[in-house]
C-alpha cells in the first residue's frame, strides 16, 4: 500500500485547493472556479469540519508534507436516505502511484473510526476511468449509472458507487 497520512482540512489548506482547481482535475466538475469560489470552498470546508457534518483531509506522503491532493466526505441525501458521499483529487505530477486509493481507504478507515455508519457514495463520471478505478480498488461496489446534478443545471452522468461503513470487514486492497 501507498504509504499516505490524511490532515484534518485546516486554515493553512487554501494553497493546496488553489493548486487542484487545474482544468484537468476541475473539468470532471464544470471546470475551474474563480479566486473566490475557491476561496468560499476553503471557508466551507473548514464550517462544515467544525459543524461535523464533512470532513476534508490533505493527503501527505513523504517528503511532501504541505499535501499532494485532497480527500474527504460529507453528508448527503441518496434517494430519500441519509449517506455520505466521497470525493477526492490528487496533483497530476502524483498520480497512477497509488495514493488516491490509499487515500480513500484510509478516509473509509477513519470514518469508521469516528463512529460513522452510514453507506459512503461517490459519484465519477462514466468516462472517468481512473476515478471509477480509484472506487473498485478502495473497495466500493458498482450500483449502476445516475444523472447526477452537481450544482444547478449541471447534471454529470456518473456511475454511483457504494460501500457500507457498517458492515464488520474493512474496504479490500488492490
Amino acid at each position: 500500500m501507498t504509504d499516505v497520512e490524511l490532515q484534518p482540512w485546516s486554515d493553512d489548506d487554501l494553497d493546496l485547493l488553489r493548486r487542484a482547481n487545474t482544468h484537468e482535475l476541475m473539468n470532471q466538475l464544470g471546470g475551474p472556479e474563480t479566486d473566490e469560489q475557491v476561496i468560499a470552498r476553503h471557508e466551507r470546508y473548514l464550517r462544515m469540519q467544525r459543524e461535523g457534518t464533512a470532513h476534508q483531509f490533505r493527503i501527505v506522503i513523504p517528503g511532501h508534507p504541505e499535501g499532494v491532493g485532497i480527500v474527504g466526505y460529507w453528508q448527503r441525501d441518496h434517494d430519500g436516505e441519509s449517506a455520505l458521499e466521497a470525493g477526492w483529487s490528487v496533483e497530476e505530477e502524483y498520480r497512477g502511484q497509488g495514493i488516491a486509493p490509499a487515500a480513500v481507504r484510509a478516509m473509509l478507515e477513519r470514518a469508521r473510526a469516528d463512529g460513522e455508519t452510514l453507506p459512503v457514495h461517490a459519484y465519477p463520471r462514466v468516462d472517468n476511468a481512473a476515478s471509477n478505478a480509484v472506487c473498485r480498488k478502495a473497495g466500493f461496489a458498482l450500483l449502476g449509472e445516475a444523472d447526477f446534478e452537481i450544482t444547478p443545471g449541471n447534471v454529470l452522468h456518473t456511475n454511483d458507487w457504494v460501500v457500507e461503513l457498517s458492515s464488520a470487514s474493512a474496504p479490500a486492497s488492490a
